[in-house]
């Protein structure tokens, strides 16, 4: 594709150049102008194309770093709050789609579908739940305002949704034990979807620099909503941050309690 591209703005730009130059006692300017775009902008652009990393989108390198995660997300607290199985539902492998999600009771088609879902299981199969525990990157402060729309506090309950062939497969490509006899609320191989209600949502959002620092002076965040710069996210590193561990270890129900029993 860098191929194509680089071969198309050449041959652009050399038929432009031959055009100028046999036109030059009558656009000495333009033939001027374009040598010199030939000798230092194009030479300089096809460098900088060559030496980035090149990534669709934003969302394309945040599941890429976020692929990089462990399943128990970095800086959970182990407690007695918390004493199931922590999985990562979001993203997974890129070669499949069958992802857990999130949606509404009674509607199968309006789905949420976090940047990153990590989703902590109840060890109780008599009293089955889940808790989320959400990342999103937002690229603009409209799309902040959609995304925190999806989390906002209702009075309807919220389902996880836990496909079959996720269950089915392995936690880690190395793994041979799928992912359903890790879970506590199984006891035999499932045959539909594990749909659970969720117990509590914790959601991070993550935010450009300059819409970040301006966020932080000006609003007050939901109990349920914590904020970290986008580059936090975006380093190779982000998962071994003390600053980003931090803020998910106060992103607990333990954290609100002054000390447990």
């Amino acid at each position: 594709m860098l191929g194509g591209l680089c071969s198309s703005i050449i041959g652009m730009i050399t038929v432009k150049l031959l055009f100028a130059l046999d036109h030059e006692s009558e656009m000495p300017f333009v033939a001027s102008g374009i040598c010199k775009m030939w000798t230092g902008s194009l030479p300089r652009m096809l460098d900088n194309a060559t030496s980035k990393p090149s990534y669709r989108s934003l969302d394309d390198l945040v599941r890429r770093r976020l692929r990089t995660w462990p399943q128990r997300p970095p800086g959970a607290l182990e407690t007695l709050k918390q004493n199931g199985v922590w999985m990562r539902g979001r993203p997974g492998e890129a070669d499949t789609s069958l992802h857990p999600f999130l949606r509404l009771p009674g509607s199968n088609r309006l789905r949420t579908v976090p940047d990153g879902l990590w989703l902590h299981f109840s060890a109780n199969p008599a009293d089955p739940f889940c808790d989320i525990l959400c990342i999103e990157a937002c690229a603009s402060l409209q799309n902040l305002l959609d995304k925190r729309s999806r989390f906002a506090p209702s009075t309807t309950s919220l389902l996880a949704v836990c496909p079959v062939p996720w269950l089915l497969a392995p936690q880690d490509p190395g793994d041979r034990l799928p992912r359903w006899r890790r879970l506590k609320l199984l006891r035999q191989e499932p045959q539909t979807p594990l749909v659970l209600p969720v117990r509590d949502v914790r959601v991070l959002y993550g935010l450009k620099d300059r819409q970040y620092e301006g966020f932080a002076r000006t609003q007050m965040p939901q109990a349920h909503e914590y904020f970290y710069p986008m580059d936090a996210l975006t380093d190779e590193a982000g998962a071994s941050n003390p600053a980003m561990q931090a803020l998910i270890a106060r992103a607990s129900g333990a954290a609100n309690f002054m000390r447990l029993p």
